[in-house]
């Protein structure tokens, strides 16, 4: 096979020269004032070749800006500069507004695209060097010198971001590395810059370099360029696939096509090999900004190429857009993340060197492009020159608060941080026989702190003694138990990285946060490591079971956990010491959302950070030594040992809360007396409904319990008070909080039922619902859309829109709003201000670090944030009332913009939800932003079978409820709800279902 690969190029049919020529018109997006012909004399040969740009320098020469740098873009294979037509025209229309002008430039290489096509294949036996520049097949040096040659003869000043795709990402970066007088950044989508020796390359590749087929699918049929116009999610437009073909209609249009598929450096001699190895290696001496935009559903350019660019980039912007693929530019709108990017990271560090007489506000369309992107509209102050960035000022900010310099090992950084690491009790009672944690399944199992102490000793000299090193990641695939949590604290104790994705994502979420997090190692019982192996989840895997020789190859199973207990006590004994504990800056784990609002995103926490959570727990709630603590959420079971607490997890299905039962409650409080409960919303709804199977036995459990905590959703106060009665010595208590932050504000049930008295007792209540009734009758503006005040305006004592109060905040938290605008985006100041609504913003100190490989979530997380402190923006819509409580109304996707102004759900979908007829209701909109429509999608009582519409006494009901108009109300036999709280009801999903349905479209189950 190596053979065949290294005489790819003999073997593609020859083609006939053709001169470079401008494209047809009518091509879907591309302006033809952007195309102009070059012709470039080749360096090393007398020959010259014309080349077909893109480029929107006359554009912007008209609009009378100057530039403040060029954007030189780099196409791949099949593709041509047509990839580039979306940041051509959003490069203009954002300079057009006064934001910082660039002038982009995309090239077609040659023999690709509308440029020159330079003549028949290679000859048979003829080296690069003799027939470079010469034959349809150009090897990697000579492209990224005839770029050269390009930028050379357009005579380009810098300074210079590159960008580059597939193939041609190679190629920008080689340009990069030779010009760096020129160069102020890098931009790549999906491509690679090396291939380990040994490694396969990807089966599509290997597939079109087979003998026999190179030729046929690439240069004589078009099957290769098909092929990738497919990998487009969603399918391309046939106007769009149009416009990529345009180029290539005959075969002897698409030698290049061919020769850049034989060009592929698969083997180490490979005449492109040398220069692909140049090119790797001197990207690592790059410190210019670096952004990295990818699509993870890349048959070809899969996470582990992102992975090692990463590695030669450390300092590089991320972000993968969960559901794209090869095709990112037509799949996401990188175009917009693009000048975003440019506009932190380079623009202002130029604006300086640029001396353009007009008057233009330079944020301009940059923050139009935020509010899309959901990221900041505010650009960094400028700096004079455009030098490259010194490689510490390109590494990405921890965003995390200040702290002081620390001199002295980690018992001095934690002791400054004002906390403990989480291991620091198994280490106070590893002499102590008490209780630690319990075990429910498949029997009461009590593992005493001696024996957990112990084991995390044991199990940590293990994974160290089989490589794993501090920095690695390390993805536990266990079920809550004493082996996931000594696996947990022996991770932390050597500063691995855990990767917790929980079951509770389903399968497909699973797969899609295990391979994002891209594990070093993966640590699975059954379940999880046949599921590795099935889908491919990367990793080195160990099994906390023994497997039949035969089902342990087959797993690819190297280790068992009990043979690493016996590898770490070996090494222990022999004087080993485990690795010099993490400092508090250091990341700890990387934890998944729930995915109720789209893809799990994964969730960095530092060391200090997750300790900042357990002092978080123990100011609020007491929760330290000597409490028992029954988590029927398995993330606070794992916090336990951090705390000092004995904890256990009840006997129930953690990928479906509602199978726990009030028995299986009260025997886990019986097993460890607890004090503290926490239950989620889904498993507290079945434990009411089978609490009539308690025994006195059971009740007189619960009747211990202290402090009980139901979180993860919305609650009910009816809900609440039916499990508080369950548990009569407890206080019930229902904590705010999410995956970035897992407790910000808390209210118990005394306070709700205080807080709902305080709305109905005002007399702006009895007010807004009369004015709502007239307003219903004159079809006139809905009581619940929500005003956005104008300064200095005088404001209701009670906000209209309603919503849960989930209390004040955490001892350790600060609150704050982001006001809605007029189309429903939160661009308010961050405020304090009673009965303003808008998007809730926390600050703490137990707040995540960052987003994994999600640079734009990151950045639209952080918008508006006080300079120098840690803030996140929640994405839930809320208002605090006059007492500081905060009342939540919704999630922001899901914040409706009719013609009347801006509606959020929680409020209309609590009135409806009062109805007898009623179980639980959705408030969703349909249509265009602006003037969208409201739907109630409603569970009735008793449960309907069917879909339909609601009956004319029913519908009437619920629109009186809300008091504002409802287009349509349809009864389904179940709202869809989030996989891992069975209770987050999915608003977007019946969004697009409702639009289906009222569309003409079959009347099927959400």
């Amino acid at each position: 096979m190596t053979e065949i690969r290294a005489t790819a190029a003999s073997r593609l049919p020859r083609t006939r020269p053709a001169e470079a020529t401008l494209p047809p018109s009518g091509l879907a997006g591309l302006k033809p004032e952007w195309s102009r012909l070059v012709e470039v004399a080749e360096t090393g040969s007398a020959a010259s070749h014309g080349w077909h740009l893109l480029d929107n320098g006359p554009q912007l020469d008209a609009l009378g800006v100057i530039p403040v740098g060029t954007i030189l873009c780099v196409h791949g294979n099949p593709t041509w500069s047509y990839l580039w037509r979306g940041l051509l025209a959003a490069a203009t229309d954002a300079a057009q507004s006064g934001a910082p002008a660039w002038r982009v430039i995309a090239v077609d290489q040659l023999d690709m695209g509308f440029s020159a096509r330079t003549g028949s294949a290679a000859p048979a036996g003829a080296t690069g060097r003799q027939h470079a520049g010469t034959g349809g097949f150009r090897p990697l040096a000579r492209r990224v010198q005839d770029l050269g040659d390009l930028t050379d003869a357009l005579e380009l000043a810098g300074p210079v971001i590159t960008l580059g795709h597939d193939w041609g990402g190679v190629v920008s970066l080689g340009w990069a590395v030779d010009h760096p007088e020129l160069l102020a950044g890098v931009m790549l989508l999906n491509t690679a810059v090396h291939q380990p020796a040994g490694d396969k390359i990807p089966a599509p590749l290997r597939l079109a370099l087979g003998r026999g087929i190179l030729g046929p699918a690439t240069v004589a049929t078009p099957a290769f360029l098909a092929t990738t116009l497919a990998l487009a999610h969603p399918p391309l437009s046939p106007e769009v696939k149009r416009g990529y073909r345009a180029p290539y209609l005959t075969g002897d249009r698409r030698g290049g096509i061919g020769g850049f598929v034989a060009d592929i450096p698969v083997a180490l001699e490979h005449e492109s090999r040398p220069e692909l190895d140049r090119i790797a290696e001197a990207v690592r001496s790059l410190a210019v900004p670096a952004l990295l935009l990818w699509g993870p559903r890349d048959p070809i350019f899969s996470d582990r190429y992102l992975d090692d660019l990463v590695e030669r980039m450390p300092h590089a912007r991320v972000h993968r857009f969960e559901g794209a693929g090869h095709l990112l530019a037509e799949d996401a709108d990188y175009a917009a993340a693009a000048l975003l990017w440019l506009g932190d990271a380079v623009a202002d560090r130029l604006l300086d060197s640029v001396r353009a007489g007009t008057s233009r506000s330079r944020n301009g369309d940059l923050n139009k492009l935020d509010q899309r992107m959901g990221a900041p509209g505010e650009l960094p102050a400028a700096t004079s020159g455009f030098a490259p960035e010194p490689a510490s000022a390109a590494a990405p900010s921890p965003l995390v608060e200040p702290v002081e310099a620390v001199i002295g090992g980690p018992a001095a950084a934690w002791e400054a941080a004002g906390t403990h690491p989480l291991w620091h009790y198994l280490d106070v009672f590893e002499d102590s026989d008490e209780t630690a944690l319990v075990d429910m399944q498949p029997a009461p199992r009590t593992v005493s702190w001696r024996l957990l102490s112990r084991r995390v000793r044991q199990i940590a000299a293990g994974l160290v003694h089989i490589g794993v090193t501090p920095g690695d990641r390390v993805s536990l695939l266990v079920p809550p138990s004493a082996d996931l949590t000594a696996v947990l604290y022996a991770c932390v104790r050597i500063g691995a990285i855990v990767v917790v994705a929980d079951a509770g994502l389903g399968l497909p979420g699973l797969t899609r946060a295990v391979r994002g997090a891209r594990p070093d190692f993966v640590i699975g019982a059954a379940p999880g490591l046949m599921a590795a192996r099935a889908l491919g989840w990367p990793g080195r895997k160990i099994s906390v079971a023994r497997f039949p020789a035969p089902m342990a190859r087959l797993l690819s199973i190297e280790h068992t956990l009990a043979e690493l207990i016996q590898l770490g006590q070996a090494r222990l004994e022999a004087g080993d010491l485990l690795p010099t504990e993490p400092r508090p800056s250091d990341a700890a784990a990387v934890l998944f959302t729930s995915g109720s609002t789209g893809p799990a995103k994964g969730v960095v926490y530092s060391h200090g950070q997750l300790s900042a959570v357990s002092r978080a727990l123990f100011l609020q709630y007491g929760v330290g030594v000597g409490t028992g603590l029954v988590a029927g959420f398995a993330p606070f079971a794992l916090l336990g040992p951090a705390l000092g607490a004995r904890s256990v997890t009840p006997d129930m299905d953690v990928t479906a809360p509602k199978t726990l039962t009030a028995t299986a409650v009260a025997a886990a409080v019986a097993a460890i007396d607890a004090t503290v409960v926490f239950l989620s919303p889904a498993a507290l709804v079945n434990v009411v409904a089978t609490a009539d199977a308690l025994t006195p036995a059971d009740h007189a459990a619960l009747a211990g319990v202290q402090r009980f905590l139901s979180a993860g959703a919305p609650i009910s106060e009816s809900l609440l008070a039916q499990a508080a009665a369950l548990m009569p010595g407890a206080t019930a208590h229902t904590p705010y909080g999410m995956t970035e932050g897992l407790l910000m504000a808390d209210i118990t049930l005394d306070g709700i039922r205080a807080a709902t008295a305080s709305v109905a007792d005002s007399p702006r209540v009895g007010a807004a619902a009369d004015e709502s009734a007239g307003l219903l009758e004159t079809g006139s503006t809905s009581s619940t859309s929500v005003a956005v005040p104008a300064a200095g305006e005088q404001r209701s004592a009670v906000n209209p829109a309603g919503g849960v109060c989930v209390g004040g905040s955490t001892a350790t938290t600060r609150i704050r709003i982001s006001a809605l605008d007029a189309s429903g985006a939160s661009v308010g100041e961050l405020t304090e201000e009673p009965d303003v609504t808008g998007e809730i913003v926390v600050s703490a100190p137990h707040v995540k670090d960052h987003y994994d490989r999600l640079w734009l979530t990151e950045r639209a997380s952080r918008r508006g944030a006080v300079a120098g402190e840690r803030w996140h923006r929640t994405g839930d819509v809320g208002h605090l009332d006059g007492a500081g409580r905060l009342w939540v109304e919704g999630r922001m996707p899901h914040v409706m913009v009719t013609a009347d102004g801006v509606t959020t759900p929680v409020g209309p979908e609590q009135r409806i939800e009062t109805l007898p007829d009623v179980f639980r209701a959705a408030f969703v909109g349909v249509g265009p932003l602006g003037t969208q429509q409201q739907v109630a999608v409603i569970e009735t009582v008793p449960p309907a079978r069917r879909v339909h519409r609601a009956a004319e006494p029913l519908a009437a009901a619920v629109r009186a409820a809300v008091g504002s108009p409802v287009a349509a109300v349809l009864v389904v036999p179940g709202l869809p709800t989030d996989i891992r709280h069975n209770s987050k009801i999915d608003r977007s999903q019946l969004s697009r279902w409702a639009t289906g349905i009222l569309s003409g479209g079959r009347w099927s189950k959400p």
